[in-house]
């Protein structure tokens, strides 16, 4: 696994350092949004969904200049929905990635404000001609995130739903709940990073498909994984408070199978996602390390 701890890490240091350009403070006291923004985004993290485009987009020759604008867009509407979800009214969490919640560290209207920010920003950079020259890729690519994020069948959805299972009974609590929770407030950014670089990559119609069933089987082997995390992390590796789903009547994937069937169907999900980069050979051999990867982390 350290091959791709390696690899991941070095990804991260480079987006991060191109990140920084995006984000320089406006003069004046508006300012302190775009700093808001800046420190939830800039807030550490594996840069998972990032990496995902870079990689798939590599697989057809698009290099990291082409898919950096692509990528960071991913990170600001993923930055925004933890903020969000951070917030009080949603799971009223302190930490994040070790450090103090977007409303924690401003305040809660700021946080709002700023989750709004990083959204808006993401359209703003898609549409660009910097992110690519040809206007029918821009759209696609605007009209794919803007469904994975949004509220039918996207992650704004899938919180909806998620907000709802708390309330529900011990019978509605079922696996085809979880897995349609998971679908769409985590899995949709993760196929959409697949699918994102699949589109700079001017994929054939079989390569399209084989990337985004690779990115449905790790999104959720991904949740399996982060249900685990929440019940046996360790908390200073983690970076966030953990066993608060099982507190609050959560319905999880450890909830549903117990924590060995949990790690049984993480790895069978992590084969399947292995099985389905067979059309691209040797040249998937990254994404086949990130698959594992994402079932073996400790944070």
């Amino acid at each position: 696994m350290s091959e791709i701890k390696q690899i991941l890490s070095n990804y991260s240091q480079k987006f991060n350092a191109e990140l920084v350009t995006l984000f320089a403070l406006p003069q004046g006291h508006e300012k302190r949004v775009m700093e808001a923004m800046a420190y939830s985004i800039m807030n550490g993290g594996k840069r998972l969904r990032a990496f995902l485009v870079y990689e798939t987009a590599k697989l057809f020759g698009v290099p990291f200049e082409k898919s950096f604008r692509t990528s960071a867009a991913l990170e600001m509407v993923h930055a925004y929905s933890l903020i969000h979800d951070d917030l009080p009214a949603m799971d009223d969490d302190t930490l994040r990635r070790g450090k103090p919640t977007c409303h924690i560290q401003f305040d809660e209207a700021t946080a709002i404000i700023a989750g709004d920010g990083l959204l808006t920003y993401a359209f703003e950079i898609l549409s660009d001609t910097q992110t690519h020259p040809e206007a029918n890729v821009r759209c696609k690519l605007i009209q794919m995130i803007a469904n994975a994020g949004g509220a039918y069948n996207g992650m704004v959805a899938g919180q909806m739903l998620d907000l709802h299972a708390e309330k529900c009974d011990r019978q509605e609590k079922n696996e085809a709940l979880i897995k349609h929770i998971e679908e769409m407030k985590t899995g949709r950014l993760l196929k959409f990073a697949c699918e994102a670089g699949a589109v700079l990559g001017n994929a054939s119609s079989d390569e399209f498909k084989a990337l985004g069933k690779y990115a449905r089987a790790i999104g959720m082997a991904f949740q399996i994984a982060d249900d685990i995390l929440d019940m046996e992390g360790d908390p200073s590796l983690v970076g966030k408070t953990l066993k608060k789903d099982i507190d609050q009547g959560k319905i999880t994937f450890v909830t549903l199978y117990g924590v060995e069937k949990a790690k049984k169907v993480a790895q069978e999900l992590t084969d399947t996602a292995i099985q389905e980069l067979s059309i691209f050979g040797e040249k998937a051999n990254t994404l086949k390390l990130l698959a594992q990867f994402i079932i073996d982390r400790n944070h």
